[in-house]
Parts: C-alpha cells; sequence; structure tokens
C-alpha cells in the first residue's frame, strides 16, 4: 500500500497532522508539506489574515488549488488543513492520488490542544468547544468517507503514531 503513494493526513485541528506528518516523512524519507504553510508561503500572509481579507471561501479556493499542485507529486506527506475534505473536488482528489490517513480525535481532546492558540480562525468564537463540536459532526462523516485507514490521535506521542501508521500502510 505504501509505494511512492501520496500520503495525506487529515482530521480537525489539533488532530496532529503535522507533528505526526513532519515525523512520518522522517521515518520514510520523504518530504512533508502542511497545507496551510504552503498557502502561507505562497501569498506572504498567515492563514487568519487570508480568512479577514478573502473570507473561508477565498482561503477554500487557494486550498484546493494548493492540493491539486501538490497532489501531482509522488511519494510526499502532506498534512491538508482541516476543512479541506468540505470540497468535492479535494476529497475526490485526496482519494485518486494517494491513502489518506484520518486522524481521530474527539471534540474534547481537540479543544485541549487548541484552547491557548490564536491561529485558529474557525476557534475566534465565544465558545470554542461548542464550535469544535459542531466541525466534528460535520466533518467527522466527510473524513471517515475518505480515509483509506482511521487512526486514534491520543496522547503519547508522534513518534509512535507515525510508526503505527507506517506498519498499517506496510501491511
Amino acid at each position: 500500500m505504501l509505494a511512492a503513494a501520496n500520503i495525506y493526513l487529515i482530521g480537525l485541528m489539533g488532530a496532529g497532522k503535522t507533528t505526526v506528518g513532519r515525523q512520518l516523512a522522517k521515518n520514510l524519507g520523504r518530504r512533508f508539506v502542511d497545507s496551510d504553510h504552503e498557502i502561507e508561503a505562497r501569498t506572504g500572509v498567515r492563514v487568519p489574515t487570508i480568512f479577514e481579507i478573502e473570507g473561508e471561501a477565498g482561503f477554500r479556493a487557494r486550498e484546493t488549488q494548493v492540493l491539486g499542485e501538490l497532489a501531482q507529486e509522488h511519494g510526499l506527506v502532506l498534512a491538508t488543513g482541516g476543512g479541506a475534505v468540505l470540497s468535492p473536488a479535494n476529497r475526490q482528489c485526496l482519494s485518486a492520488t494517494g491513502n489518506v490517513i484520518y486522524l481521530y480525535a474527539s471534540p474534547e481532546v481537540l479543544y485541549a490542544r487548541t484552547r491557548h492558540d490564536r491561529n485558529r480562525p474557525l476557534l475566534r468564537v465565544a465558545d470554542p468547544l461548542a464550535k469544535l463540536k459542531e466541525l466534528f459532526l460535520e466533518r467527522d462523516p466527510l473524513y471517515r468517507q475518505v480515509a483509506d485507514l482511521v487512526v486514534e490521535a491520543r496522547e503519547g506521542g508522534a513518534a509512535a503514531l507515525a510508526l503505527a501508521i507506517e506498519a498499517k500502510l506496510s501491511s
């Protein structure tokens, strides 16, 4: 299942996509890209600024463009933004060009991980936990629809989780 196919990590914000992805890429000797960081590098501004200027729709259009371009590479480990699965085109692109790994975590766990992070535009609301629960209800079915593998993103270290993913993909 591994071969030269891309590996895409999906899940809600705070699931560990970037940390686990970086470790998985290191283990496999592959290039790692975080799609949000790639968008920031291309635009020269942070994701929250894109949201402020262009709104979520503008950001999502940029995200679709970047994912489409990165999916043309081979052997890439890519951490997507949490909302990448909202677009049917993105879901189809990910499914068609690689192995999709859903890093699952409950909204409560995600809240504990993100509650002090000011770089999460969707959580700049009065009740971030309620927002995470709303996002989870909307996105969990989409993550599961596109995932080749669902892995619980528990506490305990990115290295162990990366090794577990690698083992499951190799079998």
